[in-house]
């Protein structure tokens, strides 16, 4: 017995401390543990009898970054003086860093407790063995701090040569130094249709709406470095687009780890760090599943879809046109989007970043709707000679091109197929008379039946509402060219199409207002380089952009003299006029766009109404046929108006009254032949087709 070992230190309990640093170590470095709990035999071979095993740190460092509750509970029972000697294998075993380490000592010459490991017996309270403590307290940190940077040290030289493969991602297996695909094409099916989707769609959470619209799920890595099956999250959709690994490239340091203490406890972080940061980044290393100018594309689209200064943002489906293509020419920030009015349907783009951010005033602002409106016509305009040709290429690509969803749903099929085979193979092997096993094996049978069934019935029902779609022929591609402008207008049509087509096209609208002159100046940053400036009128405050043309406010003037307001609505809607919101005519629309411009409505048996005549009315009052007075008119003998190509001609009496009608009425007496009767049924038919 060691002479530093006293009756008082006997006489009370002793303390075994039990620890390994890892959870890889607990479990595979087994003969440290034999060795650590071996110690209890030589703290009784110094006396001891009461010995307490404290091992509830199997797996946590002692490098002080991590909370070790047994040895907080080891300290705690020293601070009682309830314990005459803590025993480690190796004093490193209790701590790693200073402060815990000067801690214990501290708390142990205090309240007289002894140090035990393998070699000797340590007394605090003597000044050798005190200064001996605090050697190799130093020298265990020293030596955890020196293995460590040699480790690290000998990672980064790995990774900068690209061989160190810490895990491999979804999709991907580890092959020694290198990345392999995933053997299982489910897998690598389904990590190339969330690239195909993001192309598509252009957006990350566009992307991942899409897979949980048609309940589509992705594979997920488990703890043990297996594959689980899941409903998709915004993290897998996001991690699988923007890892380096789907390109076909080796990159190692993106993140870091710092350490923070709250409540004297200490919390460990981590940072993604920039690329231009990280320690290592070598492209073609292995076989990607999508190429590497493809990956920087998708890198680029995402950071441009950030809400931001000096990003577009993604495409949604608000009204504004231009939204996050705006650029303001006083101060070079982005314009921001405001919906104004009842409904939230009036767009006004606004410079309202200075005045957010500094305090500074608002630089420009202006109705949106006169500028979304030019800038349709010019895309309309540079778009239309290639529609044609893209509409039936794009037609063609969606012909030849797999239906995504079938795919998917075929491959969950074919698995859920083995899982059930495989479940009946396991119910075949076991004992029937078991039936404990037995029945636990037929409901997974019954189970992964379940699944087959319902994926069957869900193709199923995928394969027959795509069985109505045809797709359209050159034909009706080329007919509809000619309507593209009312495709654009139409209300079913896809503002985020909309905006994309405007984004492939322009880089960035350069915007400014000229309060003098009333004006709004746009120049037009072409993605060809080309530039086009745009001066439009400014709106007044009130002023509805949805106005009626002149051309219909023109017409419907002249039809009142011979027309009433259904009438009119009538012969408008005929022409295929519409109002300046895009609707069908109405007898109270005409009402009210009378009422508007002050226009007088038709009253028969007034004097008005006796001054103006149709075509039929004309030609009783000259006393000659309506073909005869029309052929008159059309070789400008008369003058008449005739303002819709399938309307009323209108007459005025003082051009029945005048030199040339009397002429034509002559000439017509003296050429006068006799006449073919018809009933008056048949005259009323044929005088109303001539005035139409």
């Amino acid at each position: 017995m060691s002479d530093k070992v006293k009756s008082q230190h006997v006489g009370r309990r002793a303390l075994l401390y039990v620890r390994q640093s890892s959870i890889y170590q607990v479990n595979h470095n087994l003969e440290s543990q034999k060795l650590q709990y071996a110690m209890q035999e030589r703290l009784s071979t110094l006396g001891w009898q009461d010995i307490e095993i404290i091992d509830e740190d199997l797996g946590c460092s002692a490098a002080g970054t991590v909370t070790r509750s047994g040895f907080e509970r080891m300290v705690a029972q020293v601070c009682m003086g309830k314990v005459g000697a803590v025993a480690a294998r190796e004093v490193s075993r209790f701590a790693r860093n200073s402060r815990e380490w000067q801690q214990l000592v501290e708390v142990c010459r205090v309240v007289d407790t002894l140090l035990v490991d393998q070699e000797t017996v340590y007394d605090p309270r003597q000044g050798n063995d005190r200064l001996l403590l605090g050697l190799k307290g130093s020298l265990n940190e020293y030596e955890l701090d020196l293995l460590r940077q040699r480790s690290l040290e000998a990672r980064r030289e790995k990774a900068r040569r690209g061989e160190l493969i810490v895990g491999a991602p979804i999709g991907y297996v580890k092959a020694k130094d290198r990345l392999e695909k995933h053997p299982d094409l489910r897998i690598q099916e389904a990590v190339l249709s969330v690239f195909g989707k993001f192309r598509e769609l252009g957006s990350v959470r566009q992307t991942l709406l899409w897979f949980l619209e048609h309940d589509l799920q992705l594979p997920v890595q488990t703890v043990d470095g297996g594959v689980r099956w899941k409903r998709p999250q915004y993290q897998t959709v996001y991690r699988i687009l923007t890892n380096p690994a789907y390109g076909g490239a080796y990159a190692y340091g993106k993140t870091e780890h710092s350490t923070r203490y709250e409540e004297g406890k200490p919390r460990r972080e981590c940072r993604r760090k920039v690329r231009e940061q990280w320690l290592s980044l070598i492209p073609n290393t292995h076989e990607g599943y999508i190429s590497w100018e493809q990956f920087e594309h998708i890198q680029r689209a995402i950071g441009d879809n950030m809400r931001g200064e000096g990003h577009s943002g993604a495409v949604q489906s608000g009204l504004a046109l231009l939204s996050g293509v705006l650029r303001c020419k006083r101060c070079g920030r982005k314009l921001t989007v405001q919906y104004t009015g009842r409904r939230g349907d009036i767009v006004r783009y606004c410079c309202l970043r200075g005045m957010l951010d500094t305090g500074q005033p608002k630089c420009i602002t202006f109705g949106g709707t006169t500028v979304d409106v030019a800038i349709r016509e010019q895309l309309l305009r540079v778009v239309q000679p290639a529609a044609v040709e893209s509409a039936i290429k794009a037609s063609e690509d969606e012909s030849n091109q797999r239906d995504t969803v079938l795919e998917a749903l075929r491959r969950d099929l074919e698995a859920a197929r083995y899982a059930a085979q495989r479940a009946q193979k396991q119910y075949d092997l076991t004992d029937p008379e078991n039936r404990l096993v037995a029945h636990e094996l037929e409901r997974r049978w019954n189970t992964a039946l379940d699944q087959v069934a319902e994926l069957e019935t869900r193709i199923d029902q995928h394969i027959h509402s795509q069985s109505g779609i045809t797709a359209p022929c050159r034909d009706e591609f080329l007919k509809l060219a000619s309507q593209l402008e009312s495709v654009w207008d139409s209300s079913i049509a896809d503002i985020r199409l909309k905006k994309r087509i405007v984004r492939t096209l322009i880089h960035e609208i350069v915007a400014d207002v000229n309060a003098e002159a009333g004006e709004v100046i746009l120049v037009i940053h072409w993605k060809g380089g080309v530039h086009t400036e745009l001066r439009l009128r400014r709106r007044r405050r009130g002023q509805n952009s949805c106005h009626t043309s002149k051309e219909i406010v023109k017409t419907v003037s002249i039809l009142t003299h011979t027309c009433s307001d259904d009438v009119i609505a009538g012969f408008l809607n005929r022409n295929g006029l519409l109002t300046g919101r895009g609707n069908r005519w109405t007898q109270e629309l005409v009402t009210s766009l009378r009422s508007k411009h002050q226009i007088p409505c038709y009253k028969a048996g007034s004097q008005d109404s006796h001054h103006w005549m149709n075509l039929t009315q004309a030609a009783e009052f000259l006393g000659i046929s309506p073909i005869t007075l029309r052929r008159a008119v059309e070789r400008s003998e008369i003058v008449a108006e005739h303002p819709l190509s399938d309307g009323p001609w209108i007459f005025s009496r003082t051009t029945l009254e005048s030199a040339a009608a009397k002429t034509l009425v002559s000439r017509v007496e003296r050429n006068l032949r006799p006449r073919k009767t018809y009933p008056a049924d048949v005259q009323h038919q044929l005088f109303n087709d001539i005035a139409r």
